[in-house]
């Protein structure tokens, strides 16, 4: 998380598509609370959870002793949801780009395009074992 964010929030969850559910909730406690605009709340809500299946499906590969551990920094004009597996990493400068056209009707590879589309940044660190995601709050 950049420097000037404060941690407000924190939660830690196995790795388990069950455990979905109290990441929503974390976010619909944050957004309350910081007052972020109604417009974004999807946004903050896909990009998030796209994050955390990443984490548990590519990240952790679905081990349920392993956690996925999340962190909210604030600031005056913005939030981030820092998201963090603890698997091999992985290459966050060499994506396909899913927009091409060979890669189009496959079936996987649009989350992290996805998870930029929807938010202000993307920081990848930790060889892609943490992805920090920033957003707007008005």
């Amino acid at each position: 998380m950049k420097d000037g964010f404060v941690t407000i929030d924190t939660l830690s969850i196995p790795s388990d598509f069950g455990s979905i559910n109290k990441v929503e909730v974390l976010i619909d406690d944050v957004c309350a609370r910081l007052e972020v605009n109604e417009d974004y709340y999807g946004n903050v809500l896909i990009a998030v959870t796209e994050a955390v299946n990443n984490a548990i499906q590519h990240g952790n590969r679905q081990k349920e002793d392993l956690n996925v551990d999340l962190a909210v920094g604030d600031k005056q004009t913005d939030f981030c949801f820092s998201v963090k597996d603890y698997g091999d990493g992985f290459d966050f400068n060499n994506l396909p780009d899913p927009t091409a056209p060979e890669n189009i009707e496959k079936e996987d590879g649009r989350g992290i395009f996805l998870m930029k589309s929807l938010s202000e940044e993307v920081e990848f660190s930790d060889g892609g074992r943490n992805v920090d995601i920033y957003f707007t709050k008005k």
